[in-house]
């Protein structure tokens, strides 16, 4: 009886190998050659789960992404306003190695999808439903009472995607500047001025 191949197995197998190229030599060491070494393939057979390496490079990211949803979802349940907002930053955050990491794959990602209009657009879907996301909590916030600063959404907005895109970034090529102690001081002086009037 012929062996049955499970193809989604397959994929996130794939997938795992360019995880850890990216993680340990960066997206140049994840070229198409060293992928299919690494998976146990043939080089051409790559092609059957994915075409090019950009859509690889994609499945990769949109697991960084689902690594940071899920740290954040898991803090959301029955949240709102502050508590809700408070959940997003710490989970977006590399306050622990996995996310360390997903840090890592992200900024591949970043990297690539300056030249790529694909992937930029994706990226930008992504920041568009993030900010979305934020707004509504402020919004929940102030209704609540809980947040008081005269400083405009947008902007408090501005500021969470900055401290944590750049602690992503800065817990990378800085982690000097950016311990875990440093992110939880920051939010904490954040958090601490949406409530002074």
């Amino acid at each position: 009886m012929p062996k049955v191949i499970d193809h989604d197995e397959r994929r996130e197998h794939i997938v795992d190998v360019t995880w850890g190229l990216i993680v340990r030599g960066g997206l140049e060491a994840a070229t198409m050659r060293e992928i299919a070494t690494a998976a146990g393939f043939a080089n051409g057979a790559l092609k059957r789960y994915f075409a090019t390496k950009d859509a690889l490079v994609e499945a990769t990211f949109d697991r960084a992404l689902s690594m940071m949803h899920k740290h954040m979802a898991g803090s959301l349940t029955d949240s709102s306003g502050v508590e809700a907002l408070r959940a997003m930053c710490y989970g977006s955050m590399p306050l622990d190695a996995k996310r360390v990491t997903a840090g890592r794959v992200l900024m591949a990602f970043w990297e690539m999808s300056l030249s790529n209009k694909h992937l930029n657009a994706r990226y930008q879907e992504h920041l568009k439903v993030w900010r979305g996301f934020l707004h509504e909590h402020i919004r929940r916030g102030r209704a609540d009472g809980d947040i008081r600063t005269a400083t405009p959404d947008d902007q408090l907005v501005d500021e969470i995607v900055l401290v944590t895109a750049g602690a992503n970034v800065m817990s990378l090529v800085g982690p000097k500047f950016s311990t875990r102690k440093l992110q939880r001081q920051h939010l904490d002086t954040f958090f601490a001025r949406l409530a002074a009037a």
